[in-house]
């Protein structure tokens, strides 16, 4: 059951990260933008109505929902394999992993995630960067970025994952050809294993 939590544990990382870089419009600050986060002390100050506002326009304009809906469904499929080898072998196994992400589907309130990322992007952006951000989203190419992110992130999760898959297993193969007796080591653990 560990390995199962650690799998879950995972997916929320991953998934929540994801999303939060996705949302980004590039990697530099916008012109007057703060470089620096605005975070006052937790619990110091309330969020002014006016920026949480500003910000929920932001949010809803750079199509934040749609985001973070395509990354949780591409998250499920890359994800769904790792937690089906994570639990002991069974026919059960397949059900209990399909009625899991239906779950995960009808309870992600979506809307909630985005009542809880707005502290923190009234910690890294003043009220002013908001308006910027916002300025930049109503353009047309703010819009053009915001309706193609989704898919962008999509196919850039499955490049980042094929990418990273050809480079471990390139590294480890590199690895045990430089040190035989690792290759040793993991070739009797992979015996005694199936062994069990």
């Amino acid at each position: 059951m560990k390995a199962f939590q650690a799998v879950i544990a995972l997916f929320a990382i991953v998934f929540f990260a994801a999303t939060a870089v996705a949302q980004s419009p590039s990697s530099q600050t916008p012109a007057g933008a703060s470089q620096t986060p605005n975070s006052p002390a937790v619990g110091q100050q309330k969020l002014d109505s006016a920026k949480e506002k500003d910000i929920r326009h932001l949010l809803e304009l750079s199509g934040s929902k749609k985001v973070m809906q395509s990354t949780m469904d591409s998250m499920a499929t890359s994800i769904r394999p790792i937690m089906t080898k994570a639990l002991p072998p069974g026919e059960y196994r397949e059900k209990l992993v399909d009625l899991f992400f239906e779950k995960l589907k009808t309870q992600l309130d979506l809307d909630h995630f985005i009542d809880l990322a707005i502290p923190v992007y009234d910690k890294y952006y003043s009220a002013t960067d908001i308006k910027e951000l916002i300025k930049f989203y109503e353009t047309p190419v703010g819009q053009k970025f915001a309706s193609t992110m989704p898919k962008m992130s999509s196919e850039l999760q499955e490049l980042g994952q094929a990418w990273g898959k050809e480079k471990g297993g390139s590294i480890m193969r590199e690895i045990l050809a430089e040190h035989k007796d690792l290759a040793e080591a993991l070739e009797a653990a992979a015996k005694a294993q199936s062994s069990h």
